[in-house]
């Protein structure tokens, strides 16, 4: 039935269309990630641990302006399904001007304050230390992260994802070069260990910026606006702008918050634990790169469906998501499982966090089929159809109460080993997926938001 529901060739055209890139860019972002570890690595594991938790930090900031993005993104793809360039922009601006707030609070933060900041993750002096040396020396790259998030959305939500993908892999190159000269040292740069890998980040995101910025702006392009069109805004637009977005913001922030507290519980058990958790995310995220590309072109293409008011297309869509979701998940979960050894080897490691890293791995492929259906209906199906509400509910719940609770049972009261708590923790996806299916079959999550701006 649901074949019948759609043209398979035009869908599965458009899917590729934005998904593709959308791919090809989180799997350079996640292989800049792994350079970055492994490279690390070759100096040590307090060093991958320091990096690590560093990056925390950064990612609870990245998930905060994923959370402003995504809500923009929602409005972006409805408006561009009528052709609407001047809201587009209005939209833009919202998004440049809060991501822009948020960054200057993070990077000051991260550069007065990074002894503080770490401390909520680890007790380890050494660790402490080499991070704060990474962590003030990235901040300064905030900002222009911030700016590149906005801009990189923006394009995607209007079918054009192939940019910020070339731009992503420039970046990639430029980043693992300076990351070898950095850390290593060659000819009069002096090896600089943590430090260089901090430079090598802050250069490479700023020259992913004005690189963005130089190709939009020397063309006509929808996303490229003046100050003035991008901050021509009503109070009206503001608020129903925010009224869809803050739920997705909140979701983003206490999710992130969330992973934080996940992280907590690994320290507690062991540096050890928490260098073994960061190279499985690591390796994970570079497994999920086809989940993230179809998740946001899910978004794209049931916003922009809902825009011009084909509602039940958006609803054939998401059924056919929803599907896709959970094969390419036990796709992905049977090669991760079958691969993580000859990944695990890689990474220059003790037998100890070698032992952690490859058990934590397997905990993740078993759940991936749940955790890939998790991101298209959250991301793609919920968030695109305009029902951020009800996406807040469920990550917060599945988060707050059951994953945050297992994750110190198993940590301080258990005493588990770390790939324990870390399968305790996944059932998380599991109670998700099982509230998210009734509610995409009711089909609530429709609603048309761009008629009320």
């Amino acid at each position: 039935m649901v074949i019948k529901d759609i043209k398979d060739k035009q869908f599965y055209k458009t899917l590729l269309a934005i998904a593709l890139p959308i791919a090809l860019q989180n799997l350079i972002s996640s292989s800049l990630n792994l350079v970055d570890t492994v490279m690390i690595g070759k100096v040590g594991e307090i060093e991958i641990a320091a990096v690590g938790l560093a990056n925390q930090f950064f990612f609870i900031f990245v998930l905060l302006l994923f959370g402003i993005n995504s809500g923009s993104s929602i409005f972006i793809s409805q408006f561009w399904g009528k052709k609407d360039v001047a809201n587009i922009r209005r939209v833009l601006g919202i998004a440049l001007v809060f991501g822009g707030i948020i960054s200057l609070v993070f990077a000051g933060l991260a550069l007065f304050l990074p002894q503080m900041v770490l401390k909520f993750f680890t007790r380890d002096i050494e660790t402490i230390a080499l991070g704060s040396t990474y962590l003030s020396v990235v901040s300064l790259s905030y900002l222009a992260t911030a700016i590149s998030f906005s801009y990189s959305f923006g394009a995607r939500s209007i079918g054009e994802a192939k940019l910020p993908m070339i731009i992503s892999s420039i970046s990639l190159i430029t980043n693992t070069i300076l990351n070898y000269l950095f850390i290593f040292g060659m000819g009069f740069i002096p090896p600089m260990g943590v430090k260089g890998a901090a430079f090598a980040t802050l250069l490479s995101r700023i020259i992913e910026m004005l690189l963005l910025l130089w190709i939009i702006y020397s063309k006509e392009h929808p996303l490229a606006g003046k100050v003035k069109e991008m901050l021509d805004l009503s109070q009206s637009f503001l608020r129903n702008f925010f009224k869809t977005t803050s739920p997705v913001i909140l979701n983003e922030g206490f999710w992130s918050l969330g992973m934080t507290m996940y992280l907590a519980a690994y320290a507690r058990i062991s540096t050890e634990a928490v260098a073994a958790v960061h190279i499985s995310n690591t390796v994970q995220n570079l497994f999920m790169v086809i989940a993230f590309g179809i998740a946001n072109a899910c978004t794209v293409m049931i916003g922009n469906e809902i825009g011009a008011n084909h509602q039940e297309k958006a609803i054939s869509y998401a059924k056919r998501f929803s599907i896709l979701g959970v094969l390419v998940g036990l796709f992905i979960g049977i090669t991760l499982f079958l691969s993580t050894p000859f990944v695990v080897s890689f990474f220059n490691i003790s037998e100890v966090v070698r032992h952690s890293a490859i058990r934590i791995l397997m905990v993740f492929s078993v759940v991936m089929g749940a955790k890939v259906f998790n991101a298209i209906l959250v991301v793609g199906i919920l968030r695109g159809g305009g029902d951020t509400k009800f996406s807040l509910f469920l990550e917060m719940g599945s988060v707050w109460l059951i994953g945050v609770p297992l994750a110190f049972l198993g940590a301080l009261v258990l005493k588990l080993p770390v790939y324990w708590v870390v399968a305790l923790v996944s059932l998380e996806e599991i109670v998700k997926a099982l509230i998210g299916i009734p509610r995409v079959i009711s089909k609530k999550w429709v609603r048309n938001i761009i008629e009320e701006m």
